[in-house]
């Protein structure tokens, strides 16, 4: 069987890219497509061959990727995929609009619909410097999804990281979605039964991470927080947090492994699509105190592995901290959570399941 791997663009390093790497490497075989790459700044493909399309010769493209937006259907739907029987495609945007043969299958792994299309107003809250051009993005975009919702018919299965994922392709693209959550590498965090008086946030320090509540209830509480990471946000929320609270910055991934394994728990105040920062926290055996909407009711069981807070408030947050101290977390079973269900192992099982009765 011949096999496509297909993915928007390999120019940046997250989640949907590292999804991508996992696939590559299971499928050694298969011929990689996507629209732009650059190896300087993406996940690790060796040597293998990348196919590219026409946009790869566009200077600058790699850099202002997201400017190229309106060219990058037609730029997949000029690929020649014809020769394959099976088409994988890694997308939140573009790859799942490749054109096949009649005979061959195409399954789409999705990780969200085309955001920047169907929820607008947050990808220019996200990106200030295009609200400016607003108005004319507006209407550009409104034909865009006319091409989006007609494209998104072209996969024959979707499968989507979460049910809120699943419940968006069903709601907009009118197709229905088998959910496999995405896998961690297990290996690459260790256990602790041995915790330590401090709490954690890791993330990246930008406004919907919400780390201005976390840093809230931590104040009202004096407790010990750590907080791994960096970005635009970061002078504003160290303004705002008392001595109790300490900036860590950039972590090695060795550090990252230590602090997950010995933190009390893991505070994840974002409403992630999926989020993989829970499932990181349980493989180290730590429970997550979350809000509670999103892809970690996929990945969470109440009491059990964490507690859920209901509302983005410091307020809520500090209930849920004061809920979590009267539990008696067995941290075995929290790490055996996680190396159940969101191995390599068990995700490529479910997903070869699928393939096989796809094709």
């Amino acid at each position: 069987m011949k096999i496509a791997l297909v993915h928007d663009y390999l120019t940046q390093r997250g989640g949907a890219e590292r999804v991508f790497e996992l696939l590559c490497k299971r499928y050694p075989e298969a011929d990689i497509f996507t629209s732009i790459y650059d190896p300087q700044k993406t996940i690790d493909i060796s040597d293998r061959l990348v196919k590219t399309t026409f946009l790869q010769k566009v200077p600058g493209a790699a850099k202002y990727f997201r400017l190229m937006a309106p060219v990058y259907f037609p730029a997949f739907r000029a690929l020649n995929l014809q020769d394959y029987d099976l088409i994988i495609s890694s997308s939140t945007s573009f790859a799942k609009a490749v054109r096949k043969h009649p005979n061959a299958r195409h399954i789409c792994f999705c990780h969200n619909v085309t955001r920047f299309l169907w929820d607008t107003e947050t990808y220019l809250r996200e990106y200030g410097d295009y609200r400016y051009f607003a108005p004319l993005i507006e209407k550009v975009f409104r034909l865009m999804r006319d091409v989006d919702l007609k494209y998104a018919q072209e996969p024959d299965l979707y499968i989507a990281n979460s049910s809120i994922v699943a419940h968006r392709i069903q709601s907009i693209y009118g197709k229905q979605a088998i959910v496999i959550n995405y896998p961690i590498d297990i290996s690459n965090f260790v256990f602790s039964d041995i915790k330590e008086q401090y709490y954690l946030a890791s993330a990246r320090m930008i406004s919907y991470k919400r780390l201005d509540i976390i840093i809230e209830a931590f104040n009202w509480l004096g407790w010990h927080l750590l907080i791994s990471g960096d970005g635009p946000e970061q002078a504003r929320l160290k303004a705002k947090a008392l001595d109790n609270i300490e900036f860590l910055g950039h972590v090695s991934d060795r550090q990252r492994q230590d602090l997950f394994s010995k933190a009390k728990s893991v505070i994840v105040a974002a409403l992630e699509d999926y989020g993989l920062v829970p499932v990181e926290a349980n493989a180290s055996g730590t429970p997550v105190i979350a809000y509670g909407a999103g892809g970690v009711l996929d990945t969470q069981i109440p009491k059990k592995t964490g507690v859920f807070f209901t509302r983005q408030t410091p307020e809520s947050l500090q209930a849920a901290l004061l809920e979590a101290q009267e539990i008696t977390w067995d941290y075995a079973n929290i790490r055996n959570h996680a190396v159940t269900n969101f191995s390599e192992t068990a995700f490529f099982s479910k997903v070869e399941a699928i393939i096989g009765q796809a094709c």
